[in-house]
């Protein structure tokens, strides 16, 4: 018989061996010594965590300062490097896995909700050629993006995904805006040269006062620990692609359509 104990408990092999068990042979109880010839004693914990059905060990952490995607950027290269007994492995969960489990969600959704967008564009328009001018726009606002989040030292997290795509809005807004009014120049007569020069010139100042006051207004944020990457998205993607969308959506617009100087 193996008698096991919780851990940092003794137990008494002598109050063991005069435990009473009942004996039908005898028809009385009997001390569990005369049945057992020994005993060993083992040692076990006396709480064991499974995590679907796996034993478990969790550790936790709470910052005391910082973000915790900083602080975990930081801490991850440094716990994956241990070396694990045969038999272990190692996970992260927490924010990390809640972030990666809401982004995946959103992405899982993404080309839905892009094609919906896109069809509408399409019908406003009736059109294919204004759709793909204005989408190209899109891609724009990655190098402010990228270059926000590099400055400020931010990660491209969960928050960060949902400012780009809040930002990829306002800048399809924006090239909406261009492409519709160079449309209307030429419905008044203008040529297709003149009126991209004339909508670029109109526009300039609505579109880049959008984005500044956009912009402006997340500012507050960039002290929140939990919203600064996603104010950083915005404030930079926007700023630099309302600057690109003035430059290349004429261009592209003009390559898309043929438009030559006469």
């Amino acid at each position: 018989i193996i008698v096991r104990a919780p851990q940092g408990e003794r137990t008494h092999v002598e109050q063991i061996r005069n435990l009473q068990i009942y004996s039908p042979v005898a028809g009385t109880s009997i001390p569990l010594r005369q049945v057992v010839s020994r005993f060993e004693t083992d040692f076990e914990n006396d709480i064991l965590m499974r995590l679907n059905r796996v034993p478990t060990i969790t550790v936790h952490a709470d910052p005391i300062s910082g973000s915790a995607s900083k602080i975990f950027s930081d801490v991850r290269p440094l716990v994956e490097a241990l070396e694990m007994p045969a038999g272990y492995r190692l996970e992260w969960w927490g924010e990390y896995k809640s972030s990666g489990e809401a982004r995946g969600k959103i992405i899982g959704s993404l080309p839905v909700f892009l094609g919906m967008m896109f069809l509408i564009v399409v019908v406003l328009f009736n059109s294919l050629k204004q759709p793909i001018v204005i989408f190209l726009t899109v891609p724009l606002a990655l190098i402010g993006v990228t270059a926000g989040l590099l400055i400020t030292g931010q990660p491209f997290g969960f928050m960060a995904t949902l400012g780009f795509l809040s930002l990829s809005g306002m800048l399809i807004k924006n090239a909406i805006v261009l492409i519709d009014e160079i449309e209307l120049q030429k419905s008044l007569g203008k040529r297709p040269h003149e009126a991209i020069l004339i909508s670029g010139t109109s526009r300039l100042m609505p579109v880049s006062m959008a984005a500044l006051t956009t912009a402006l207004g997340m500012i507050p944020l960039l002290v929140d620990a939990f919203f600064v990457s996603m104010a950083v998205t915005i404030i930079a993607g926007l700023v630099v692609a309302t600057v690109l969308t003035m430059v290349i959506v004429p261009v592209l617009y003009a390559v898309v359509f043929r438009v030559t100087v006469d």
